[in-house]
């Protein structure tokens, strides 16, 4: 057995903490949690929810599971841009693109070798309740990778947790609930499919959060 490494430690520590200040339950209620490639399309409330859908995922599923993140603001300082590099082997993406930069590249390139993603198709948090309106980047990588499982994922609680502008968690229960798989079907435009994924999440919320 290989010695475990520095970042092997921190991302124990880390499923620690974050289990310990959320609780970080998964429920899986359309599918169960499997070693295949996928996307997870979750709603975007705060800082802590790809680190919730992270800490949610069986042990042996976080290694090939890689969140989207940020370059500018995840590279901005050595410890950021350690913990999303060696911990959770971020996919960064640039904000601020050229004309001839394709935003998905990055997303691609990962799909291609074979990891699944963590993406959040509002594109920016929202502190409304309900998922915004879904960018296109899902409907294109759906076209484009048809053989990866889309999961929806619902993030409860977790606005509480650390809502938009704070930074010193709260302890609350959270949970996420993965829903079973949505595919791009024959001829289905782009606002019929995002839509429907979206519609897929929001169908995932708990009651009580209505």
């Amino acid at each position: 057995m290989p010695a475990m490494t520095r970042a092997d430690a921190m991302g124990l520590l880390i499923a620690f903490i974050a289990r310990l200040i959320t609780g970080a339950q998964g429920h899986w209620k359309g599918c169960p949690p499997k070693a295949e490639q996928r996307i997870y399309f979750a709603n975007h409330q705060s800082h802590l929810d790809w680190v919730l859908i992270w800490a949610a995922l069986p042990e042996e599923l976080r290694a090939q599971t890689r969140p989207i993140a940020a370059r500018d603001y995840w590279t901005s300082g050595r410890f950021k841009h350690w913990i999303t590099r060696e911990v959770f082997n971020a996919v960064y993406v640039s904000r601020q693109r050229t004309d001839d930069q394709d935003p998905l590249g990055p997303l691609q390139d990962a799909l291609k070798s074979g990891d699944s993603l963590v993406i959040f198709p509002e594109g920016t948090r929202s502190n409304k309740g309900e998922p915004q309106a879904f960018k296109s980047g899902l409907y294109h990588l759906a076209e484009q990778f048809p053989g990866v499982r889309l999961i929806p994922a619902w993030i409860d609680n977790v606005q509480r947790v650390m809502p938009k502008g704070e930074v010193v968690p709260v302890p609350i229960l959270c949970t996420v609930t993965f829903g079973a798989p949505v595919q791009l079907q024959p001829d289905e435009d782009k606002r019929g499919f995002l839509a429907r994924a979206r519609d897929a999440v929001l169908a995932l919320r708990p009651p009580e959060s209505h």
